[in-house]
């Protein structure tokens, strides 16, 4: 009996080794796995831009002189600021003011002829009113009362053409002085040069009906800067005015800035082969910032919907379809269904599913992950 009792022992000892060796050398190695820890903060519910945003300004103006000559003066270079009114571009005027000078002396001359010529129409009227006190008195005869008469109207009808000729030397004076003043280039408004293309010496030519010649003169004024965004149709009900925007741009790369919505267009854009969008503009707050910012550089815009604080969140990346994410537990991948609040393109608030300081893995990109395996956390930077 003994014999057989101290048998049966050893035959279970062997097999409960056999099976712990075996089962030792058959397990999976564990699998490296990058995980981030569950832990409060904010959370966003944003909107982004369909299509790359731009830099533009309200005030800018592409100028060109109405008419064409030879530049005799240029006194602004690239990149100056200017002044509402300041002269930017001069041309050889020398015709001009002589016309302007003729039309002033022929002024004079009709100034000097209407005095003269309604000097006579008074004194012709003067020897009229004579002529009736005799003809009254029958000391002249009718047909010499008639002449006079008709003097007296003839004076009369030349001191008004006088007057129309001084009427019309001053008409000349304001058309000569009109395109003289063609021949200057003055700013709209005050801004910055952002290009000038042409130099002293040159000849200049205004574009001719239908034919689009590019601009000499390029004034922007810095303060008017915002950023023109396409959003995609399907949010246009819930964007509008005073909306919190964060603004990034290509030139700073890894920044963000903080603005405002102040317009929605009222109308959908629908252009063939791209999706349909409403332009908004965006303004910066740091006004004095935007002021640097170069009309035409890429931007990006997120609206921000609503926002909550220090709430449970994970990395949108961690999310799996059908709102499920793996953990490690113990050292195994498991499965977790989540229920998700408010998300961006960044982090997802955690209502159901998961607790403050659970690993949660963000390496899904390795497709020999599944459940059950045994996990090993090789990087974990977001854990503390």
């Amino acid at each position: 009996m003994k014999r057989w009792v101290s048998g049966l022992l050893i035959f279970i000892g062997l097999t409960m080794t056999v099976f712990v060796l075996n089962a030792w050398l058959l397990s999976p190695d564990p699998i490296d796995v990058t995980v981030v820890r569950v832990e409060t903060g904010l959370v966003e519910e944003t909107i982004t831009n369909s299509r790359a945003g731009t830099v533009k300004a309200r005030q800018r103006a592409h100028l060109s002189s109405e008419v064409g000559g030879r530049v005799v003066s240029v006194p602004y270079n690239k990149g100056d600021h200017v002044q509402k009114g300041d002269l930017l571009l001069r041309l050889n005027d020398a015709a001009e003011a002589s016309n302007l000078e003729m039309a002033q002396r022929e002024l004079v001359v009709s100034q000097a002829n209407r005095t003269r010529s309604c000097l006579e129409a008074s004194r012709a009227q003067r020897e009229y009113a004579r002529f009736q006190d005799l003809s009254h008195k029958e000391l002249v005869s009718t047909d010499e009362l008639d002449k006079v008469h008709s003097m007296a109207q003839a004076s009369a009808a030349a001191c008004q053409a006088a007057d129309a000729s001084v009427e019309r030397a001053r008409t000349r004076i304001q058309e000569a002085h009109a395109q003289l003043q063609k021949m200057a280039l003055y700013a709209p408004f005050s801004g910055i040069l952002a290009d000038v293309k042409v130099e002293v010496g040159e000849w200049t030519t205004p574009a001719p009906p239908g034919v689009p010649i590019p601009a000499v003169l390029d004034l922007i004024d810095p303060t008017s800067i915002y950023i023109s965004a396409p959003m995609d149709e399907v949010d246009s009900s819930t964007i509008h005015p005073e909306l919190v925007a964060r603004i990034t741009l290509d030139p700073y790369p890894k920044q963000s800035f903080m603005g405002r919505v102040v317009r929605v267009a009222p109308y959908v854009e629908d252009i063939e082969e791209q999706n349909r969008t409403v332009e908004i503009d965006v303004e910066l707050d740091d006004r004095e910032f935007a002021t640097t910012l170069l009309p035409g550089t890429s931007a990006d815009v997120e609206i921000i919907l609503s926002q909550k604080e220090r709430v449970l969140r994970i990395p949108r990346t961690a999310v799996l379809e059908g709102d499920k994410v793996w953990t490690v537990e113990q050292n195994t991948i498991t499965e977790r269904s989540i229920q998700m609040g408010l998300k961006n393109w960044d982090y997802v608030e955690i209502q159901e599913g998961l607790a403050e300081g659970d690993l949660v893995i963000t390496s899904l990109d390795q497709a020999d992950l599944h459940v059950g395996l045994p996990a090993r956390i090789t990087e974990n930077d977001h854990v503390r």
